[in-house]
């Protein structure tokens, strides 16, 4: 029989079915893979990126809404302030808090942790790097502002809000989360104690950190930089306060807390000092027993250290996949 006969419907029957997985993969993954990698699509300064604070969005970093359909009791935006050149810091971060997601505390609190960074400067590989991080995790908020805490990145992160979330989500009144915080990227939290005191604090007119001075438990000028929280109103204040605007600049925990004194506001203020204080040592006495943050956690060895005490990196001995870290 010769080869260059005619082939049977038989044969390209076969040929069909045998090319069919290959044409599927290159279909749906090959062609569009190859289209990103021709140009990547742009990040949009002053929005969130991947749809990373809209409610039921990805989760990645640690957001999370309650389980089973029920909605959490509080619902809190953690915004991480950091720079875009730190892809590692933001990745150890991220993982330190999406280990704590759970089931307990999305029962109680729906806890949202987001990276705020500035869109300028942005050179081209940190654009890349952090476009790739806010596809792959949808964590990522991009505000319209010069990269300095002292420029008035805070004041840009809190009077954006209210625009970048103004489809609604989990708070309560039609608000997209009833507390946004902002915290250092040097500074672990503990969310189940986090969400603990919020539980208890008032939901509106609120004001809460580690106080200065510490002792004034009632009106504390203002509160300390490594963390704070307001209710969403005086995020929504912020947003539509020219004196606010006026005074962006300078030291950010400071301003923060000069805007609400000018305006009168935020007569509930919450001082949880000593729970949140810099990084001591690692005595075990260094480190409080209902910590609610660490700051101060500048080298990758801090946060290693910081984690092992509150038993974060605890892995199971019986792991045969692990047990090599535990000899």
């Amino acid at each position: 029989m010769s080869y260059l006969q005619k082939p049977s419907y038989y044969t390209i029957s076969l040929v069909v079915v045998l090319l069919l997985p290959f044409t599927i993969l290159f279909a749906s993954f090959l062609l569009p893979f190859s289209a990103y990698l021709r140009g990547p699509p742009p990040i949009a300064a002053g929005s969130v990126v991947a749809g990373g604070c809209s409610h039921g969005a990805a989760d990645g970093g640690g957001g999370g809404g309650g389980g089973g359909g029920v909605r959490p009791e509080i619902s809190i935006l953690v915004g991480v302030h950091t720079m875009a050149k730190k892809h590692s810091r933001r990745h150890l971060v991220r993982m330190a808090y999406a280990v704590q997601q759970t089931a307990a505390l999305r029962g109680a609190a729906r806890v949202d942790v987001r990276f705020a960074l500035c869109a300028r400067p942005m050179p081209p590989e940190h654009r890349a790097f952090v476009a790739l991080e806010a596809r792959a995790y949808g964590d990522v908020m991009l505000i319209d502002c010069d990269e300095s805490p002292d420029k008035g990145k805070t004041y840009d992160y809190f009077a954006g809000l209210p625009a970048m979330l103004s489809s609604g989500g989990g708070g309560g009144e039609g608000r997209p989360y009833d507390y946004v915080m902002k915290v250092d990227d040097d500074t672990y939290l503990r969310l189940d104690a986090l969400a603990e005191t919020l539980r208890r604090a008032p939901r509106e007119d609120m004001y809460y950190g580690a106080g200065l001075p510490f002792l004034d438990k009632e009106s504390p000028p203002f509160m300390l930089g490594m963390g704070y929280v307001l209710s969403w109103d005086l995020v929504e204040w912020i947003a539509g306060s020219d004196m606010a605007k006026a005074l962006a600049i300078g030291a950010e925990d400071v301003t923060t807390g000069t805007w609400l004194n000018m305006g009168n506001k935020a007569k509930n203020r919450v001082n949880i000092f000593p729970r949140m204080y810099d990084f001591k040592g690692v005595k075990p006495e260094d480190f409080l027993e209902d910590t609610i943050g660490v700051h101060q956690l500048k080298q990758d060895l801090r946060w290693a250290q910081t984690l092992e005490h509150f038993n974060v990196t605890w892995l199971d001995p019986s792991s045969k996949m692990t047990n090599s870290l535990l000899s």
